[in-house]
């Protein structure tokens, strides 16, 4: 297996990434043209081998200091060969994201994957969210 992260768009297979975030349980329901726009605003992940996609993150926010990691998936036939690792890794490493010092995510079902990196639930309550 040669893994490789890339950031070029251009490389990005949206409709295979789309289909599978319309999938999952936080993706559904966005347009194509909502992804596009997320995408286009974020640093993305593309996560090939062989020249084929299979996996994808994105981290979107000011490149400053905030940065908000969002849309982790791994297509689900290379599902537990470190692909996610990978992905939070190229994003936390990332040239335009170096001065960030606040990282944030939301997950329901990944927490041991960004525990790994340092991420912590936050219990304190100054978290505010806005939902819409």
């Amino acid at each position: 297996m040669s893994l490789e992260i890339v950031d070029d768009l251009a490389l990005l297979d949206f409709r295979a990434t789309a289909d599978l975030l319309g999938a999952s349980y936080w993706g559904k329901g966005r347009t194509d043209a909502i992804n596009r726009r997320a995408f286009e605003n974020s640093v993305c992940a593309i996560a090939r081998i062989d020249g084929r996609q299979v996996g994808f993150a994105r981290a979107s926010g000011d490149r400053a200091v905030f940065a908000r990691i969002s849309d982790v998936i791994v297509w689900p036939d290379q599902r537990g060969k470190g692909i996610g690792k990978a992905l939070v890794s190229a994003l936390l490493d990332h040239a335009d994201l170096k001065t960030v010092s606040a990282w944030m995510l939301n997950t329901s079902d990944a927490h041991g994957l960004y525990e790994r990196f340092g991420f912590r639930r936050v219990t304190n309550g100054n978290e505010m969210r806005l939902d819409r």
